[in-house]
């Protein structure tokens, strides 16, 4: 739906490998090689995520094999150490787990994502229940958008309320997912505005907003500029919000 941005629930994977508690290391070790992935959400009762077991935390085991750690260092990484020494998906696991909702939108799951340091989020109902996992490929998906459906709802969306009634139409194109606004609009402090809008569309790379003021009247305005353009283009340009 136009105007709407896309959720977690539309993008998520929803077929999960998850584990029990008791799941022993060679078994999670199978699972992420088998299933090709590098984390694995750790359910109980009601498919509630309660932690999730990752590469790293499976190769604590590795790194402390032939450790030669002095003491102070073994005490400093003490927690290290402890799931160098784990064999179970309980014991493995960090919890409480880094969750999001199926509900929330992509750029919460991205700077969720970001903040956590990790690569993939299970998914998760109100009550905690695993719903499926989303992963950085999963939120990248969005700029796979046709260009002929963000400019539909760049116009139907943005413009024709911004600008119901323009000086001359406002020109919407858009190639490789950045958008491109010309034409004349009554009031060029409307520019950021617009500017923000459109680069908050799903699938938007880019946006170089060219608009235009109402054309020069020499005889009503002789005191202002007639064809000045104000530019809204990339993340800091003369016009646009950062």
């Amino acid at each position: 739906m136009h105007g709407t941005p896309r959720l977690v629930s539309d993008v998520m994977t929803r077929r999960v490998v998850a584990l029990d508690r008791a799941a022993t290391f060679k078994d999670i070790v199978k699972a992420m090689r088998r299933w090709n992935v590098s984390a694995l959400p750790v359910v109980e009762e009601e498919n509630r995520v309660v932690g999730v077991v990752s590469e790293a935390d499976l190769l604590r085991k590795e790194e402390y094999r032939d450790s030669d750690h002095d003491r102070q260092s073994r005490l400093e990484r003490l927690s290290d150490l402890v799931k160098a020494g784990a064999v179970t998906a309980q014991e493995l696991m960090t919890a409480p787990p880094v969750t999001v909702a199926a509900t929330a939108t992509l750029g919460q799951a991205a700077r969720t994502m970001a903040r956590s340091g990790v690569k993939r989020l299970p998914v998760v109902s109100e009550d905690g229940a695993l719903l499926g996992i989303v992963s950085r490929s999963d939120l990248l998906k969005v700029f796979l958008r046709e260009d002929a459906d963000i400019a539909e709802e760049v116009r139907d969306e943005i413009v024709a309320h911004l600008f119901p009634a323009p000086p001359e139409p406002v020109r919407v194109e858009v190639c490789n997912g950045v958008v491109r606004l010309t034409g004349r609009i009554p009031d060029t402090s409307l520019v950021p505005v617009v500017s923000r809008l459109v680069r908050g569309v799903e699938g938007v790379v880019d946006v170089d907003c060219a608009l235009a003021g109402p054309p020069r009247r020499p005889d009503l305005d002789p005191d202002l500029p007639g064809d000045d353009v104000m530019h809204g283009h990339g993340a800091r340009g003369a016009g646009s919000i950062p």
